[in-house]
């Protein structure tokens, strides 16, 4: 199969801070991709970018709240500026508050919801007209497989999260006529700190380690042009909650 390289590829990568998001920008820096690391945590997504860079890679780290439409539009706006074009979006950026709901706030439910689906709506919204223009790309959305089944106290993630998994397969139905690709990349559980650090009784043997699931993702981004991934599920093999 003769796929692409992503060397050289301005990529986008949302909560690129710690975890997952980490796991991707290191994958796809030493793969030579141009990594735009995006992350709240001014400090950890520095750090990142700095790895990536003295491993021989091309990195740059952004300051970005992702629920802020100002934000979200700057940001866009700054690396085009700097980078010239924008050909990967990987949408990762999350967060929970696991309460029943009749202790959830308003505020709770409005929080992750805003950096979940808004989040990755926006982002995808404001990288769209470029990608158009450009007559390619690619949007990555990392869901969970809380956006396939449901266990309690988690009420606004899985909203979020099911909400997610549709806007990418619509974003996929919709951008294929402008020859941009959309993927769900459907994460089982990891060892990283959004559980270990919540759920500290977690058996982290029965977790994968997320480098698998950015490898996946970097999978998904060297496809031949004429072929897409809309959605891939990536499970740990012990964790026996799913299926």
């Amino acid at each position: 199969m003769n796929g692409q390289s992503v060397t050289d590829k301005v990529v986008v990568v949302t909560g690129a801070g710690q975890g997952l998001g980490e796991a991707i920008a290191l994958r796809l820096g030493a793969a030579g991709a141009v990594v735009c690391g995006c992350d709240i945590q001014e400090k950890q997504v520095k750090n990142v970018a700095r790895a990536i860079k003295e491993a021989g890679g091309s990195a740059y780290a952004y300051v970005l709240d992702v629920s802020n439409e100002h934000d979200v539009q700057q940001t866009v706006d700054r690396i085009l500026a700097e980078h010239g074009q924008i050909d990967i979006l990987i949408n990762n950026a999350g967060t929970d508050t696991t309460l029943p709901i009749e202790d959830l706030t308003i505020a709770d439910w409005d929080r992750v919801l805003d950096v979940n689906l808004r989040g990755p709506f926006l982002l995808s919204k404001a990288v769209y007209p470029f990608l158009k223009r450009q007559g390619k790309g690619h949007i990555v959305n990392i869901t969970s497989t809380a956006a396939k089944r449901a266990w309690t106290e988690a009420t606004a993630y899985h909203a979020s999260k099911w909400g997610l998994l549709g806007f990418g397969h619509a974003l996929h139905a919709e951008a294929r006529r402008n020859n941009i690709k959309v993927t769900s990349v459907v994460a089982g559980g990891m060892r990283t700190p959004f559980i270990l650090d919540r759920f500290p009784q977690t058996d982290p043997n029965v977790l994968q380690d997320p480098k698998h699931v950015a490898e996946t993702v970097h999978f998904v981004v060297t496809q031949p042009d004429e072929t897409v991934i809309p959605e891939v599920m990536v499970l740990p093999l012990r964790e026996t909650s799913w299926p």
